[in-house]
């Protein structure tokens, strides 16, 4: 039996290594989101506009991350929802002359009120089943964007005039969209964040692992299943309406079926289950491939392939997994460090 006293003594021990794992983390968080403040300044606007488009891709990816990551349904169509978002800011501007800072929020609902309708039928089907039947509305949605040429602009698309910063601002357009952009991540991923962390989370994953015994506990599976589905294409509308108004011009053919099974790579790459492999995961999807034509010109997909299957078998959990692993280890490391010098 311990002694009293060194059960009072680990209890402080316990609060303090809590604490400063929390207090670490608070840390990295304000790191990066100041890393982020300061980085276009630092590169050319074509890096600018790059990483942009990895911040775009990143909210897209949380959206999936929830769906997929947290509740267990496999999505290959969230291009689809990719391109609602995108179309629905672009009509807005282009044919209702609405201000491009209005037409996000109705973007992302009209993701959401389709996410819900999609998801209803979704609920009947399970693993590779629903992955098919998402796969389809990723095929079939191009070629519905084409065939109402009145408001989507056909096979052409919608060419849309980029906004500038207020003429009081001193800045580049490529910078102020930059800033836009990492505004709306920094709100989608402390929104998303509470809500996984909220009593709708630990639902969501609560289905994913055990669906009969979450049943069985009151959870609503057909509730929480299609919330999850409408959330999720909520986020991804948002990154297609925030797409849309920084490279200026949508058509069918930038959301094809590879839209949508790049951002499960992203997604399987970044961190499946994770807030932050979605940021990782942007980067993936926007990077490597600019990075595989650089190696090879003749052969980019084989060099985009041999850094997938590396990044797999080196981090199988993904980035944001192998980070937390580390993480994990080094501070049981540490505290067996200190056990062993206490002793």
């Amino acid at each position: 039996m311990s002694a009293p006293g060194t059960i009072v003594s680990a209890l402080p021990a316990q609060r303090i290594a809590g604490l400063d794992a929390d207090f670490w983390r608070r840390v990295l968080i304000a790191l990066a989101v100041m890393i982020a403040v300061l980085l276009p300044w630092a590169v050319s606007d074509y890096r600018v506009f790059q990483f942009t488009q990895a911040a775009i891709y990143a909210v897209a990816l949380l959206g999936l991350n929830i769906l997929t990551g947290y509740n267990g349904q496999i999505s290959l169509g969230h291009g689809a929802f990719f391109a609602i978002g995108g179309y629905a800011a672009a009509i807005l501007m282009h044919k209702l002359g609405v201000p491009y800072y209005l037409t996000i929020v109705p973007a992302g609902l009209a993701a959401f009120a389709v996410g819900v309708l999609f998801g209803l039928p979704a609920l009947r089907l399970e693993g590779l089943y629903l992955a098919l039947v998402t796969l389809s509305m990723a095929v079939a949605t191009p070629q519905f964007l084409k065939y109402f040429d009145h408001w989507t602009g056909g096979s052409q698309g919608i060419l849309l005039r980029k906004p500038a910063a207020p003429l009081w601002l001193p800045i580049g357009r490529d910078r102020w969209l930059y800033y836009q952009v990492l505004i709306v991540l920094l709100i989608a991923f402390w929104a998303g964040s509470n809500l996984l962390k909220s009593r709708t989370g630990r639902a969501l994953v609560a289905i994913r692992d055990h669906p009969i015994s979450a049943a069985a506990m009151g959870i609503n599976l057909p509730l929480y299943k299609t919330c999850a589905f409408g959330v999720s294409a909520l986020f991804t509308g948002i990154a297609g309406a925030m797409a849309a108004i920084v490279t200026g011009f949508v058509a069918p053919d930038s959301f094809n079926v590879f839209l949508s099974i790049s951002f499960i790579v992203g997604s399987v790459v970044g961190g499946i289950a994770t807030v932050s492999g979605a940021i990782f995961g942007g980067i993936f999807i926007q990077f490597i491939p600019n990075i595989a034509n650089q190696i090879s010109d003749a052969a980019p997909w084989a060099i985009y392939g041999m850094f997938l299957l590396g990044f797999m078998y080196v981090m199988p959990k993904g980035v944001a997994g192998f980070i937390k692993e580390r993480a994990i280890r080094y501070r049981q490391a540490r505290e067996s460090a200190d056990a062993d010098e206490a002793r």
